[in-house]
């Protein structure tokens, strides 16, 4: 067999995912964000059904027809070994629960019932709860032949096992509204708080709904389906029309996996495959309660159980001294984005708007800003990005929205996703144009800049500005790029134009470097490593004698510490209170580092498939700061782990103090406020 050179991806991500949900066994961690940690894994799995498991399950297929014995044994072996790490990730996510968490709350005097009978004064209150609140939205069907019914993607239903008055055998479908109703219902007994799932409340009395029949047994279901849309690469129409089709489809698309109570009766589960058309979905044992991921509104606010807050410090120097200025989201304010176009809009210099939008905040400021912009009579140009998964509603209703204050609204083709964050305003000062931008590595979204540790730009270097103008030409014209094109860019890094090509030629250096006994090195941060053009190109490094550290926080493809192939290249993933988003890319250059951020990944999706943009770092001062970050990082001891060549992680063993990256980088930036 050939030599095995890269992980797969599926299986990388899933590590990932067991990593997310052993910060829930870590006692140092409070204990509410410990049940979030929980949330969090449950939530990313349900996407990893609805987006990968179609994947895995295709190309097993393919597998099994494959002439390729290689091929053919890599794609049958993956999605089972993909089941069974699940499976045992699941039984790692009950057991912390059961045995860490649920015993943890108890000694706070919050008595979760989970698997739990409920004490008799509860009993009452939950029943009233029911009376009063639930059975408004009770919606029983049998199964019965003549009753069609198609339970809704990732909604949670009990199936009812019923004998009839005559003694006949019924199965009966029953929803439960935890879209509707909290899921959680609290009740104060003397000094403790008894939290009880909607689904108890119900089970306890099914009896109301189901009268004059002898009820056997319940049991929980969920069905995940298909996340993708149907998009054909040509389409002559509106894309947004065409867009807001699909998401009404994509609720009733395929079926990926079928959960449930592994207690259920085996006649019951046949007919449940029958009658609901599960017998192409990935029918998988659970337990009693499915979407834990509402674990996240587990309602007890207790400020000693959680994070102590950090309070982000504020920049605005850019605004008062025109040089460059760089934040670190959530250290750092948002609000300094949010000056900048509230200040664009408003300005009566102003006389044109530039953005891309891939993820919109839900009540986003700064599309309301724009929206003031154009109204009052400056030329706005968004880019919004229709086909952003699981956001394609939000920014279509926030392009409608834009469109009717008079907003040129720009669409990508359908061939790309446009995942660039830039923006422009250009300022008329006397007889000519004055350009100030903002280039980041996240989204530009309040909400999530909250949580999503990232870098953006303030800058007004004529050299990025030009170019990002550049971009913005490209996207509204909508057309493919022509090599003269590709020349254009000296500064910026542009997938589709220059990106991946630069990117091996700042590698190709270190390793020239190195070869002639030049300091060389390489500092890489990505959320994804999967391209396996630049994870050869590493290779080649690392076998040139380039040191190499990689903090890839998700999907890594490379195989690291092999002799003769990676020997040179270390992994950290870090997961803490922020997700870790921003991605930096530092070459060493003979002891003269460069310094790039940006919006890619190193993933075929983002090389071959998308619209990204990568900057330079240029100012001495950001460039060191940026550094030093990225040094803390690598020195963490806490919250890091190394990802070895059998893609397992394993615990930083570096010698104290100890160092936890973000706390550091939180004091670090912190002290470094300007005068």
């Amino acid at each position: 067999m050939e030599e095995r050179r890269f992980f797969n991806r599926d299986l990388s991500w899933l590590t990932f995912n067991e990593r997310v949900m052993e910060e829930a066994a870590n006692s140092a961690v409070p204990l509410l964000e410990r049940i979030k940690f929980l949330s969090i894994f449950s939530s990313n799995l349900d996407e990893f059904y609805r987006v990968r498991m179609p994947v895995l399950r295709a190309l097993q297929k393919i597998g099994e027809k494959d002439s390729n014995e290689i091929n053919a044994y890599e794609r049958r072996g993956i999605l089972d070994t993909a089941k069974s790490m699940i499976i045992a990730q699941q039984e790692r996510f009950g057991q912390i629960l059961r045995e860490q968490l649920i015993p943890a709350l108890d000694t706070e005097n919050v008595v979760l019932l989970y698997h739990r009978p409920f004490p008799d004064g509860i009993t009452k209150a939950a029943e009233g709860y029911f009376l009063s609140e639930i059975l408004a939205f009770m919606q029983p069907v049998m199964l019965d032949g003549e009753h069609f019914f198609f339970p809704e993607n990732n909604k949670l239903y009990f199936v009812v096992d019923l004998i009839e008055a005559d003694g006949s055998p019924q199965v009966a479908l029953l929803n439960i509204p935890s879209d509707e109703l909290p899921r959680f219902f609290t009740v104060k007994d003397n000094d403790r708080t008894y939290i009880a799932f909607l689904d108890d409340i119900i089970r306890i009395n099914l009896d109301k709904i189901f009268p004059a029949v002898e009820i056997k047994g319940c049991y929980s279901i969920k069905i995940t389906r298909d996340a993708e849309l149907d998009l054909a690469d040509e389409y002559s129409g509106d894309l947004s029309d065409e867009i807001e089709k699909q998401l009404k489809k994509r609720d009733f698309g395929l079926a990926t996996r079928f959960l449930y109570d592994a207690e259920i009766p085996l006649r019951m589960l046949q007919v449940l495959t029958q009658e609901l058309c599960l017998q192409n979905a990935s029918a998988t044992q659970g337990g009693k309660y499915h979407n834990l991921k509402d674990f996240f509104s587990l309602p007890v606010n207790d400020v000693r159980l959680q994070y102590n807050e950090w309070k982000p410090s504020v920049r605005d120097d850019f605004f008062d001294k025109g040089r460059d200025m760089i934040i670190h989201t959530p250290y750092q304010s948002y609000n300094s984005v949010l000056r900048f176009f509230n200040e664009a809009a408003i300005n009566p210099n102003v006389e044109e708007i530039y953005i891309t939008l891939y993820r919109v905040a839900s009540d986003s400021r700064i599309v309301n800003a724009l929206i003031s912009a154009a109204r009052n009579g400056k030329y706005v140009q968004v880019m919004v990005e229709l086909k952003a998964r699981f956001d394609e509603a939000n920014n279509l209703k926030w392009a409608k929205k834009m469109k009717e204050a008079g907003i040129k609204i720009v669409y990508s083709v359908r061939q790309l996703k446009v995942h660039a964050k830039i923006a422009i305003v250009k300022t008329r000062q006397g007889d000519r144009m004055a350009y100030a931008g903002l280039l980041a590595t996240g989204n530009f979204n309040e909400s999530t800049a909250k949580f999503y540790t990232d870098h953006i730009l303030f800058t007004t270097n004529r050299g990025l500005l030009r170019e990002m103008e550049l971009v913005f030409m490209f996207l509204g014209k909508r057309e493919k790029p022509s090599e003269k094109r590709r020349l254009e860019f000296k500064h910026l890094l542009v997938a589709q134009f220059n990106l991946q090509s630069k990117f091996i030629e700042l590698i190709d250096r270190e390793i020239e470097n190195a070869t002639a006994g030049k300091p060389a090195g390489m500092i890489i941060k990505v959320n994804n490593l999967e391209e396996r053009v630049l994870i050869n190109k590493l290779y080649e490094a690392s076998q040139a004698g380039v040191k190499t550290d990689l903090i890839v926080r998700s999907i890594c493809c490379l195989i690291p510490g092999v002799k003769g192939m990676s020997e040179n290249i270390t992994i950290r993933r870090i997961v803490d209170r922020y997700l870790e988003h921003g991605r930096v890319f530092v070459f060493n250059n003979g002891g003269n580092p460069e310094v790039f951020l940006g919006s890619s990944d190193w993933m075929n999706r983002n090389i071959y498939h998308r619209i990204e943009v990568c900057f330079p770092v240029y100012d001495e001062t950001i460039k060191k700061e940026i550094i030093d970050m990225i040094n803390i990082q690598l020195a963490d001891n806490v919250q890091a782990v190394i990802l070895d060549e059998n893609l397992r992680n394993l615990p930083v063993t570096h010698a104290r103090p100890a160092v936890q990256a973000q706390l550091e980088i939180y004091k670090l930036l912190a002290a470094a406020l300007p005068e």
